[in-house]
């Protein structure tokens, strides 16, 4: 954000903070989220690179495009474990899993 936009909104009573703050999130709660959404980014950065479909993904995973689609948003009810098999499913090493995972 812009220093100038920051300092409008102070001046007019906002606080800024971050979605750790507002909703109150341990650390760890913080980093699991962080850590499903760089899955869930992941996901969807192999998926397009190796030019497939979620259509053709959620075939490959016996599931549905939809669920390809929740998946790569991080919607919450999709599993870390789904998020993970999929990935490798793309044809990712262990190597490259770690790489998504380690992301800053």
């Amino acid at each position: 954000m812009q220093e100038s936009k920051r300092k409008k909104l102070e001046s007019k009573g906002w606080k800024l903070g971050n979605a750790k703050d507002l909703l109150g999130l341990s650390s760890q709660e913080e980093m699991y989220i962080e850590l499903r959404l760089k899955l869930a980014e992941g996901l969807k950065a192999r998926r397009q690179a190796r030019g497939v479909t979620q259509v053709k993904l959620a075939k490959t995973m016996r599931s549905s495009q939809s669920r390809v689609a929740k998946m790569e948003a991080g919607d919450p009810t999709v599993s870390l474990d789904l998020l993970v098999k999929s990935i490798l499913a793309l044809g990712a090493s262990t190597r490259e899993l770690a790489a998504i995972i380690a992301r800053g």
